[in-house]
């Protein structure tokens, strides 16, 4: 039987309609920032936390809303299902810095993210709701 992650994650996209991916240290698949929830951590807790570790980006208060929960296999290990507590953040041009755990930061426009090579959630979840959030 898999073993769950639980994680918290950003789909952070700016008025241009780009999203903000990021790859972790060691891998190849560009994701959502963000990471595991410890225990006794709430998610917007897990996601403000790793949000500051991994982008030295702290979002306004109030700037982080959920989307959702959703589940599907984990990109960079085996045998593991994910389950991500996805929030959205509306982000002006920052420049992010590359903090914990990150080999590689990006703003991308979400029609042009296909040709990366994307983490099943990424890929499956986040992408088709960044389409719908730039169309309003």
């Amino acid at each position: 039987m898999p073993k769950l992650i639980c994680i918290a994650a950003a789909l952070i996209d700016d008025p241009r309609g780009r999203v903000l991916l990021v790859r972790k240290r060691g891998t190849t698949f560009y994701m959502q920032a963000g990471g595991k929830i410890e225990l006794g951590e709430l998610a917007v807790e897990a996601l403000l936390r790793e949000l500051r570790e991994e982008l030295e980006f702290v979002p306004p208060v109030g700037n982080a809303v959920f989307l959702g929960t959703f589940h599907c296999q984990a990109a960079n290990e085996p045998d593991h299902m994910l389950e991500a507590h996805l929030f959205h953040v509306r982000a002006a041009e920052e420049d992010f810095q590359i903090g914990a755990e990150l080999d590689d930061v990006l703003w991308v426009e979400v029609d042009a993210a296909d040709h990366l090579p994307l983490a099943p959630f990424t890929r499956d979840y986040v992408l088709p709701l960044a389409r719908s959030l730039s169309r309003r």
